[in-house]
């Protein structure tokens, strides 16, 4: 049975635009037939907290041997180990916020980023090489390569380095921008290409959950 792992972390409800984008694709992927099942992961509803002892960076065996982390974050931290490695696919909705990823996003990513487990380090462990990761983000501003603002994205880079080279997962981004348009009057003339990006994003998720 084919599983798709949804997390979403923004916290803008309703209005959010990687919801929508993370929504398409979902819909797309379970309208495959019912054979297509979906995990799904609020990080805004349900956070995770951030890792309380430094051992938990490391497996077991490479950890000192004074070591002792809390019983209940390491069997938090299994089952999301468990969770990414058992989907065949993974959807982040990752929103930029203050020009990087939300807070709770980065602590999933150090639960689930574990040398030697999840990443090579002593030993080759890649369970999640070849798998298919889709990155759904959405920016108040522009962000284009050559522009003014062109390096100050720290949302996507990170979460190609973890899953794309860390993980070897094959990483796809879908991207909309401008989203601030609609709020700031200097940018109202952007509200047209803003929707259009919108669009154009639900749509390439809608295509990609098809194949």
């Amino acid at each position: 049975m084919p599983t798709l792992l949804r997390i979403d972390a923004s916290i803008s409800g309703t209005a959010s635009r990687t919801r929508r984008i993370t929504q398409a694709f979902t819909d797309a992927w379970s309208a495959r037939g019912p054979e297509f099942a979906v995990v799904s992961r609020d990080l805004a509803a349900d956070p995770i907290p951030h890792l309380p002892d430094a051992a938990l960076h490391w497996p077991a065996r490479m950890r000192p041997a004074d070591a002792a982390p809390p019983a209940a974050a390491e069997a938090l931290q299994a089952e999301l180990i468990a969770e990414l490695v058992a989907a065949d696919v993974l959807l982040l909705g990752a929103p930029m916020y203050n020009y990087s990823l939300p807070s709770t996003l980065k602590a999933w990513i150090d639960h689930v980023h574990v040398p030697g487990v999840t990443a090579d380090f002593d030993e080759p462990a890649h369970p999640l090489a070849g798998r298919p990761a889709i990155i759904a983000t959405a920016c108040g501003a522009s962000y284009e390569p050559g522009g003014p603002t062109d390096g100050w994205d720290h949302t996507v880079p990170p979460l190609e380095l973890v899953l794309g080279t860390a993980f070897r997962m094959q990483v796809e981004v879908v991207a909309t921008e401008l989203t601030l348009a609609d709020t700031i009057p200097a940018m109202a003339g952007m509200r047209e290409a803003a929707a259009e990006q919108l669009e154009a994003a639900v749509e390439r998720a809608r295509a990609l959950a098809a194949r």
